[in-house]
Formats: C-alpha cells, structure tokens, sequence
C-alpha cells in the first residue's frame, strides 16, 4: 500500500513539473480558426493574380498592394483569436496567460518569426519574389520547432511539417499560394482540430 502511495506522489510530483515547464493554454480552436483565415485570404490573393492584367507585379501596383494588406489582415485576426482564446482557456484552467513559461514561449517563437520576416522584406526588395513563400514557410516552422519545448508536443509537428512544405515549395515556385494555402491553412486546421480534440474538450 506504502508503495502505491509512493509511486502515486511521484506521478503527481512529475504531472506538476511538466505543467510548470509547458504553457498548457494554447486554444487549438484558434488553430483552425487560423487556418481558415488563411485559406480565405489565399483565395483573396489568388483572385487578385488572376485579374491582374499585367505579367509582372510591382512594388507600386494595386495588386500587389491589396495583397499585402489581405497578408497583414490575416496576420492581425489570427493573432488577435490566438490571444482571446487562450486568454479564455487560461481563465478556464486558472493558469496565467504571462508567466515565465508563456515569456520563454513567446521570445522563442519570435526569435525565427521575426528573422524570417526581415529575410523575406530583403528579398522583397531586391526582387526576389520566388523564394518569400518558402521563406515565410520555413521560419515559421521553425518557429513552431522552437516554441515546442514550452507547450504541447503537437505544435512540434505542426513546425516540422511546415519546414516540409516550404522545402518542397522551393521546387515549385509557381505554386506559391497553394503551397501557403496548404502550410498556414490546411496544416493549421489539421493540427488545431487534433488539439481541439485532445486537450481544449477535456
């Protein structure tokens, strides 16, 4: 009986560390609804490129224009959801959304998030169009990678298979939006509904 006892407050000596080293409040519901985002403005983005009359996009055209500002909105709704839903969860759980665990999270997910995004500008401008998609894939991805050792194991994989596709999608530049479409959108809902299911429903 003594060691039963043993072996159980071991058990619950270690479910306290693990909880105390991952930040647990990661909404998988924001995960879709990310992906769904990114699917409506990749469909937005490939619109614009089909009703384009000229071959070439500039810096300066409306197009290219428009394009942005549909990259910039998805960025904002899918950060804000992010950022409403696990502020519910973490209510919910009666974990804090800022802690030393959620810093470490955050500052080791921006390290190659915001290396990526000045990458893919210099290569924006000098004009280097066909290597942003994979670009923004791959540190994105290893923004997942690095992020992973503070929270589910889940988003580890999500990262993985996003270095993946932004890998292939180098083969495959004149698929860029497809590719983007199927990273940020399709791997999202993927993984955010395995989440959902696996974590935010218990």
């Amino acid at each position: 009986m003594e060691e039963k006892d043993y072996l159980k407050d071991i058990s619950e000596i270690k479910n306290m560390m693990d909880r105390s080293s991952q930040f647990i409040s990661l909404s998988g519901l924001s995960g879709i609804l990310a992906g769904a985002y990114a699917l409506i403005g990749a469909a937005i983005g490939k619109l614009l490129l089909e009703s384009n009359s000229s071959y070439y996009i500039t810096l300066e055209s409306r197009t290219f224009k428009l394009m942005m500002l549909t990259a910039v909105a998805v960025l904002l709704l899918s950060v804000g959801t992010a950022v409403v839903l696990t502020y519910f969860k973490a209510k919910k759980t009666g974990e804090k959304i800022w802690n030393n665990t959620s810093k470490r999270l955050f500052f080791n997910f921006m390290i190659p998030l915001v290396t990526g995004g000045i990458f893919a500008l210099l290569l924006l401008h000098n004009s280097i169009y066909g290597l942003i998609v994979p670009v923004t894939l791959i540190f994105y991805g290893l923004s997942c990678v690095n992020a992973s050792k503070y929270t589910f194991r889940d988003v580890r994989y999500l990262g993985i298979t996003i270095i993946i596709l932004g890998l292939i999608s180098t083969e495959y530049s004149g698929y860029a939006i497809e590719f983007w479409a199927l990273g940020f959108g399709v791997c999202h809902i993927v993984y955010g509904s395995i989440m959902y299911f696996k974590y935010d429903r218990k």
